[in-house]
């Protein structure tokens, strides 16, 4: 089978109409495929968000990452750009939603597209991930240890982020999540609160949750990074997207 990739900086249409870059991959096949908006994790835009979204190209899935910060620092590199959306209290979520909006159409409107876009996030993407499956119309969303779905932030917190567990109710399709069982936010309680409300409004779910693993084990250029639980983490995200996208 042809595996080639095409992946390049882009130029999509975000929340309110802005124009926003974002960084797209997909096969150099006819398809159909399905899509996935990536949602990048704090640290930004960056070099490891980028090879995400290459992964789920060479895995035949059309990938997109919208550049979140780039109204606060346009062109910025990405610790500057970063800090730039720390500073102003993070990306609001209204915004992350026409944001995510956008992505999706993005990925509906290409000619090998067959119609079904999920989210995966990372860190405060995985809150993101979750909010925008609440709001978007998306098949699937993939929460990978998102603080604060439930949980409130720490005193100093730099991000200005409320739970959303009030959202549960909306959820247009079923979520994945990968935990990690020594982490604090979300710490293994954050994750119970979440799945009880997920049963308690009957929706679809899959968690996962991982000895000797804390935040951040996906990330292969960190310390936390745990290659065990990043290596069937991506084995379940590739199963859970192959039946619902």
């Amino acid at each position: 089978m042809y595996d080639a990739v095409l992946a390049e900086t882009i130029t999509i249409t975000g929340h309110g109409g802005d124009p926003i870059e974002a960084y797209s991959a997909r096969p150099m096949a006819a398809g159909p495929f399905g899509g996935v908006v990536v949602i990048h994790h704090m640290p930004g835009y960056d070099a490891p968000s980028k090879e995400i979204v290459r992964r789920f190209a060479a895995e035949g899935f059309a990938a997109v990452c919208p550049n979140l910060y780039s109204r606060e620092a346009p062109g910025a590199e990405p610790d500057d750009a970063a800090a730039a959306a720390r500073a102003a209290g993070g990306v609001p979520d209204e915004r992350l939603v026409g944001d995510v909006a956008g992505a999706a159409a993005y990925l509906r409107g290409l000619p090998s597209s067959n119609g079904k876009v999920g989210s995966i996030g990372y860190c405060s993407g995985g809150r993101q991930s979750f909010l925008a499956l609440a709001s978007v119309d998306l098949q699937a969303g993939v929460d990978c240890y998102g603080a604060f779905v439930t949980g409130t932030p720490p005193e100093g917190f730099p991000l200005q982020v409320s739970p959303v567990k009030d959202r549960v109710k909306d959820l247009r399709g079923p979520l994945l999540g990968l935990f990690g069982n020594d982490d604090q936010y979300p710490s293994p309680e954050h994750v119970d609160e979440l799945e009880e409300e997920l049963k308690a409004q009957g929706k679809p779910y899959e968690f996962h949750r991982y000895d000797d693993a804390g935040h951040a084990f996906f990330a292969v250029d960190r310390p936390t990074y745990r290659p065990a639980a990043a290596v069937d983490g991506w084995q379940k995200i590739l199963r859970f997207y192959g039946e619902h996208l």
